[in-house]
């Protein structure tokens, strides 16, 4: 193995400056309750960017605070010249004279982020389960809904004149002006749903917190949405223990190999009326996923992609509106797995932009409206992350990439110009609009004339700042200089690159202790997530460093070393663990390890690892299949992936009947007898995803084994621990956990390190 290289010494260089001095003020140590203390932690993350919302080519909106809650403006993108759009208390007035609860209306009127119609002049909003609309220059509110249910998903028509809403399993439009609802369907039950998403749609296909399953037609006559039948879909109940009357929830999660829910497409007028129902019948229901719906420009077809249950390929497909026929453009295969699908993009004659990871590595592709390639536009070892548009009168095409770094993003443009046949132009090297390292995110304006920019590095918290569209600085909207991390002692990452045992360059991260001596033998902390596309080693901002940060400052070495499955280095990287979960994971770490052992200041009898979900299974995986950890703490851990939901197992593991000993081999529930090291087990006790039969199952294998080990489970938590009391007891468990068990020489400055109880 050859040596890391080290490519970030400017940035180092640049962390150590949180070592100097603030007015002559000596910088302290971190301690558990300056991260994690309800009463006590200090915000070292700053002030929360302002959601920006552009509602034309040059305006922005966005929320300044206010003395009595935000106060909402309207920006000139040129100037900077701001006007007064409403104040939140004037929001909540209107709506409770519109008849909402007072409590009620002023939360509603103080969220961080309010969803406006396209011109900016309207919001729509759910108060106590209800819709309202505020009309803001007439600072009138009126409310849509008054039924005892509660509704979910609301949204403006793109003209502004209606709003649709999901109740109850059924989808919704009110017209704003007469205030008349008609029900597009009415078939809704707790097992199906239309126009909402179900558990394994939202977390698996579309994307947490995206729940809305209907799409407005750009002319707003008609809203294509999913009706998603959950009937043969098993259910799982998850119980609150803290009531005296227990809470029970119940969740229709198709676990490996159970039923899917049966997913259909319709459209329906805006106004009422018979569902035409998309031809989706060459997929077979049992089989059948849809993974994106989205209108083609005129209004005329849905676009829908269409896969089978295994995602072994995906289907581009228009359908005609009016008639429900379908029509495949192209079919997307892989080696593996098909995944990471994105809207296309429609160009003015017919032709759009497709994202694929075909190559290996996600690209952006020009086709014609008959579904042949027209060209490549972008090319190469990275990957483009998001497709934020096109500029057909510029010629441009805007996105987010990693040509510059996998750890960081950029936001870049590329000519759409050049266009040839299947292919064979090749593509152009694209212009990188951003200039700080780090990572950036977009949001353009309409006409991709300006763009906020929300970045952030390591060392440096979220800030947003706007640009033109040729990457010159308009202004900062939000500087966000946060001093207080000055007054603290934060040892400073240092970015590496490590080599597998064949080649893979693998990115790491080492955090050294403060007072670092190299004549020194350092315990080391691992920390993994490990799972396809989930970087841990990025120069970005992360409340997660504070914690590994801490550990360093105890005399602990930290490491975080993504295997390539996580590296963010295309799907090439990933299509390896096919059918077989954790062996090539760990040699990956291992590997990492071998190159860190070899460093005369690591004790490589003292090296521990911590992870959460994906990374609560790999730290599992890794204390009962090495022998190279001393501890373990394995949070949200899947012990056995027949456990976990069918879309996202079956996609990297294959269906169970074609698999059966492969999903065995991949789960440490059945290697619970090789278990070597110290091992702790946290999970929440109402986690919806991984449940906590995970880590019971893998419990009662250890308890048969003989085989000692600790377990804390926390009450009224799901996948995440949250609740601000339970997260300073989680991480205070989990830094004694670490002090006990890799005995770092300081380890007796811990109870300072703990702070006051």
């Amino acid at each position: 193995m050859r040596s890391p290289h080290a490519r970030s010494g400017a940035v180092t260089a640049a962390l150590v400056c949180t070592l100097a001095t603030i007015a002559g003020a000596q910088p302290r140590p971190l301690t558990l309750d300056d991260i994690y203390d309800p009463s006590r932690r200090i915000n070292f993350a700053g002030t929360p960017l302002p959601a920006l919302t552009w509602i034309d080519a040059s305006r922005y909106v966005l929320a300044r605070a206010g003395g009595d809650g935000p106060e909402w403006q309207v920006v000139d993108a040129e100037s900077g010249s701001a006007t007064t759009l409403f104040a939140a208390g004037r929001l909540d007035a209107a709506l409770v004279t519109a008849g909402a609860a007072a409590d009620a209306a002023r939360a509603a009127a103080r969220a961080r982020s309010l969803t406006f119609d396209r011109t900016g002049s309207a919001l729509v909003l759910l108060v106590a389960g209800d819709v309202y609309v505020y009309s803001i220059a007439p600072n009138r509110a009126v409310r849509l809904t008054t039924t005892s249910a509660a509704e979910e998903v609301p949204s403006f028509s793109p003209d502004g004149a209606r709003v649709a809403y999901v109740r109850q399993g059924n989808l919704y439009v009110a017209e704003i002006a007469s205030r008349r609802e008609t029900a597009l369907t009415t078939d809704g039950t707790e097992r199906i749903l239309n126009g909402r998403l179900d558990w394994v749609y939202e977390e698996e296909i579309f994307g947490r917190g995206q729940p809305r399953a209907y799409w407005w037609s750009p002319d707003s006559t008609r809203l294509a949405y999913l009706r998603l039948d959950d009937t043969l879909v098993p259910s799982f109940t998850v119980v609150d223990h803290i009531p005296y009357e227990q809470g029970v929830e119940r969740w229709y999660y198709p676990k490996v190999g159970d039923p899917n829910p049966i997913v259909t497409l319709g459209v329906a007028p805006a106004i009422g009326g018979r569902t035409q129902w998309v031809d989706v019948g060459r997929y077979p229901a049992p089989e059948r996923l849809i993974a994106a719906v989205s209108w083609t420009a005129d209004s005329r077809d849905v676009v829908y992609q269409a896969q089978n249950r295994a995602q072994t390929w995906l289907d581009v497909n228009t359908a005609d509106a009016a008639s429900g026929a379908t029509r495949t453009l192209f079919r997307e295969t892989s080696r593996a797995w098909v995944s990471d699908t994105a809207d296309p993009v429609w160009l003015g004659d017919g032709s759009f932009l497709w994202l694929s990871e075909r190559s290996g590595y996600r690209h952006l592709y020009l086709y014609g409206s008959d579904g042949r390639l027209r060209r490549q536009l972008t090319d190469g070892p990275w990957e483009v992350r998001s497709l934020y548009g096109v500029d057909e009168a510029g010629g441009w095409v805007y996105f987010a990439g990693t040509e510059r770094s996998a750890t960081g993003g950029d936001i870049y443009r590329v000519r759409l110009g050049g266009a040839g046949s299947g292919g064979s132009v090749a593509a152009d090297r694209p212009e990188r609009l951003s200039a700080t390292p780090g990572l950036h995110a977009a949001e353009f304006s309409p006409g991709f004339r300006y763009f906020a920019d929300s970045w952030s590095d390591i060392r440096t918290p979220p800030q947003l700042r706007l640009f033109r569209n040729d990457g010159s600085e308009l202004r900062a909207i939000e500087a966000n200089r946060v001093d207080v991390l000055d007054q603290f002692i934060l040892p400073p990452p240092e970015f590496l690159q490590v080599e597998t045992r064949d080649g893979f360059t693998m990115e790491a991260m080492l955090i050294k202790p403060p007072d670092f001596d190299a004549g020194r033998r350092y315990p080391v902390y691992t920390y993994v997530y490990g799972g396809p596309h989930a970087q841990r080693v990025r120069n970005a901002w992360s409340g997660e460093t504070l914690f590994l940060q801490l550990l360093a400052q105890q005399g602990v070495v930290v490491w975080v070393c993504d295997n390539r499955t996580a590296s963010g280095k295309g799907a090439d990287a990933t299509w390896p663990v096919y059918r077989n979960f954790g062996e090539l994971e760990l040699r990956d770490l291992e590997d990492g390890l071998a190159w860190l052992r070899a460093q005369p200041y690591i004790d490589a009898q003292r090296i521990g690892i911590h992870g959460w979900s994906y990374g609560g299974y790999l730290t599992a995986y890794a204390l009962t299949h090495s022998r190279s950890f001393v501890m373990g703490i394995a949070g949200g851990t899947v012990s056995d992936w027949r456990n976990y939901d069918s879309v996202y197992t079956e996609r990297y593991m294959g269906p169970l009947a074609e698999n059966e000993e492969g999903y065995k081999k991949s789960s440490p529930r059945f290697a619970a007898a090789s278990l070597h090291g110290s091992l702790l087990l946290i999970h929440g006790l109402m986690d919806d995803n991984v449940h906590v039969d995970n880590t019971i199952q893998m419990a009662y294998e250890l308890q048969k084994a003989q085989k000692p080990f600790e377990l804390m489970l926390y009450p009224k938590s799901r996948h995440g621990v949250t609740d601000p009391a339970l997260v300073r007891h989680m991480r205070g468990l989990m830094f004694d956990f670490v002090m006990r068990h890799l005995k770092p020489e300081r380890a007796g400055s811990a109870a300072g390190a703990a702070g006051t109880p």
